[in-house]
């Protein structure tokens, strides 16, 4: 499944033959660079945020579903692998937010007080 890797690759080549009529300026280069670095900064964060969230919301909830009469009776495998996966992915996806947003501030202000 997914796109073929000849297709793939004819339109990498294509895109980038086909940008290279505009040169960027060094500073669009240095944007790009930091937006990158901002991305990899926010997944990263992301990650190591859902993996307390997993561990966090995994212990409560095993537990629970072995001591607790109404979660044993009510919570099968499906709902407990909910539970796990949303804390995991709602961490994840905010710390990541919350990241990238942080450090495009940190770089709009060293833009603006760099005097050029």
């Amino acid at each position: 499944m997914g796109i073929p890797t000849d297709l793939k690759d004819a339109w990498v080549n294509h895109r980038t033959k086909s940008s290279n009529f505009m040169i960027p300026s060094p500073d669009e280069d240095l944007k790009f660079l930091r937006s990158q670095m901002c991305t990899q900064e926010g997944v990263r964060a992301g990650v190591k945020s859902a993996s307390i969230a997993c561990v966090a919301s995994a212990v409560p909830t095993l537990i629970a579903v072995r001591t607790i009469p109404w979660a044993k009776a009510n919570l099968n495998y499906t709902a407990q692998a909910l539970i796990i996966s949303a804390a995991s992915i709602a961490a994840y996806f905010i710390t990541a937010d919350k990241t990238i947003l942080e450090c495009a501030r940190r770089n709009t202000r060293t833009l603006y007080d760099n005097p050029s």
